[in-house]
Parts: C-alpha cells; structure tokens; sequence
C-alpha cells in the first residue's frame, strides 16, 4: 500500500485566517480543503501514519541536520556518554545503545497479541535492547511550573559542536509546525475545533530525537534497531532517512515498508491521540530492522564514501505534561471512551516508562 501524499500548502495559505467551531470550519475551507481535512483524519484513523510535503520543511534542511547527527553518531563512545543523563530518565542528552527496551519485550498482552499474527506480517524478533544511539532535544518553551520537572529538564550540549543549537532548534521547530497543521486538519477532519489538539500541546515536552544506528558494526540483514513499539505521545514525525528498514503495521494488521518520498515527512500516530479519540485513533505500530534494501544501500554509501550511520530525524511531539488527557468533544460519548479515563499527560508518560523498564531509563518512544 502507498500512503498518500498530503501537501499542506492549501491548509497553511488560509489557516491563520480560520475561525469559529466546528461546524463553521467547513464553510471557511471550501470542499477541496474540508475534503483534505477528512482525507488526513481518514488516513491516521485508518493507517496510523501519513506522508506529508510541507514547503517550510526542505531536503536541504533535512540534509543539514542529518550530515551534523552523522558527525555527532561517529564520534567514540566515550565522548558521548559525556551527555549521558541516566539521573533524568535520560529525557535529555544521548541514550547510548543496548538501553532503550523493545515493549515487545516486556508487555505480556502485547506478546499475547504477536502470537495471534500470521507469520507475513510478524515482527522481527529483537535479541534484547534496541542497537541504536539516541539524543534528546527539547524543542518550544517549557512551563515555569509544573509537576513533571524531569520531562521538562534543560537541554544539553556536545562540545565541539558550534552549530548544534542553531541546527536542532531550526529543524525542529519546522518539523513542529508541521505536526501542528497536520494536528489542525485532523481535528477539522474529526469533527472538533480547529485548535483541539494544538490547545493542548502549547509548552508541552516536544522532543527531537534522532536516533543513530551503526550499520558498519551493525549491518547484517534481521539485526533490529528498534524493537516492534508504539510511541507513548501525540504524534512522531520523521524526516527521509538515507537507509531503509521503517515497518510499520496498518490498522487492518498489514505490514508496510514505509518508502517516504524525497522532502517529505512521516508523520506516526502516537498513544496520546489514541486517549485524546477514544481509540478512533490508534497508536500506530512499527519498528526498524536491516533488510535487504538496507545493506544495497550501505553498498552504495561505501562506494561513495559516505557515513554508515543510520540517522533517523525524528520528533516526539507532545501534549503538555499538566493538561489532562481524556476523549474530546463528540469522542467522550463513545461505547470505547470508558476505556481512556481522565490522566494528567505527564503522569501518563511517567506510567509508560514504568512499564518499559522501571524508569531505570528511558521508555522506547
């Protein structure tokens, strides 16, 4: 299956200009527009993921920091566990390899639910912790108070990096304003005020996080990256990694190489949308494994001389750690909705950490 494409530019030439609830919206847009709002809704509700083309988001700008993560990811191990923050759940600064857990590994109904699966569409296997590097980026201003500090801890930054604030705050404060037009359209496609989603995630702990994976030490076809997992808040968005190997899982259980199109996003449905529908919404399914596609493509870069990195450009945005999650709008009356109760934001964050590993560190997002 391919995702369809959804150029955001119609939405973001009128979207300052939108007002009123939602039965107002539709008037405002026009048919094309109303249709594309319910063509992304339609899509997340029915996929769990979505390609979008923002023309605030070059490949030029995706480039930039993904040559800066490649430099940082290939330094020794020892310089980059200087930015190591285990004390804060390791929600700032690098995670090093062999600490972020699969929840395939530790949730027994999702272990339940693997066995069920036909064996096509099975996730690989992860042999233990996940092989790949990350680093925490905080991204938007933070509350002055708030009753969930850790998640909304100081950034930290690598010696010898000049560039490094200019380079993560520009993309991603780009890649933010992308999931919040995404967050307007999906919630004029549900039926709700325009701002429902984006009310909600003003100061909330936005995170950029590449990850870094290690394809000359790593490279072997089935080694996996990032075990089979959801991401625990609102929406993930990626740019266009240079290896292939991203899964992810359909609502209707088929599996998908994801295949995102030069100087476009992926755009993943997190826990936190799920809460915020009712399960209309799920939380998407995927994880990272080296395939074939991967090792032609380390092939290549050898040829050329390129790094071996696997740098995914990835951001974790989120709902505000003290606003309160539950089912929005016309979503409260669903037969589902009991099943999402009311939970501050934060501690639901902190519940998901828990389970994957005693928030000893941090949780696979």
């Amino acid at each position: 299956m391919d995702i369809p494409v959804i150029d955001l530019a119609p939405y973001l030439e009128i979207a300052g200009r939108l007002s009123g609830g939602p039965a107002d919206l539709p008037g405002q847009l026009g048919s094309s527009l109303s249709e594309l709002c319910g063509e992304v809704s339609r899509v997340l509700r029915e996929t769990g993921a979505l390609v979008v083309k923002d023309p605030r988001c070059s490949a030029e700008d995706n480039d930039r920091f993904i040559d800066m993560m490649e430099k940082y990811f290939e330094r020794p191990e020892e310089f980059k566990r200087l930015q190591e923050r285990p004390n804060l759940h390791y929600q700032v600064g690098v995670t090093p390899e062999g600490v972020e857990v699969p929840r395939s590994l530790v949730d027994e109904e999702m272990q339940e639910k693997l066995k069920s699966m036909p064996n096509e569409v099975q996730p690989a296997t992860p042999k233990g912790p996940d092989r790949k590097w990350r680093y925490m980026w905080r991204i938007g201003p933070r509350p002055l108070n708030t009753r969930f500090k850790e998640l909304n801890s100081e950034p930290v930054i690598p010696e010898g990096f000049p560039e490094w604030k200019e380079t993560m705050d520009s993309w991603g404060y780009k890649m933010i304003s992308a999931i919040e037009a995404v967050a307007e359209m999906a919630a004029i496609g549900f039926g709700l005020p325009k701002d429902a989603f984006t009310s909600l995630m003003k100061q909330g702990p936005h995170l950029l996080a590449p990850t870094g994976s290690d394809l000359r030490r790593y490279g072997q076809e089935g080694t996996v990256f990032a075990g089979y997992h959801y991401d625990l808040n609102f929406l993930t968005i990626h740019g266009r990694s240079r290896f292939p190997g991203l899964y992810i899982w359909l609502r209707n259980g088929q599996k998908v190489e994801v295949k995102v199109p030069v100087g476009c996003l992926l755009i993943q449905t997190g826990k936190q949308i799920e809460w915020l529908t009712a399960g209309d919404c799920m939380a998407g399914m995927h994880e990272v494994v080296v395939t074939k596609r991967t090792i032609d493509a380390v092939k290549l870069a050898s040829e050329q001389n390129c790094s071996l990195w696997r740098v995914s450009s990835t951001l974790f945005a989120h709902v505000a750690s003290d606003a309160v999650l539950k089912p929005l709008g016309h979503f409260a009356s669903s037969p589902l909705a009991d099943k999402y109760p009311p939970i501050r934001a934060g501690e639901f964050v902190e519940q998901e950490l828990a389970v994957i590993n005693l928030k000893g560190s941090k949780a696979e997002s």
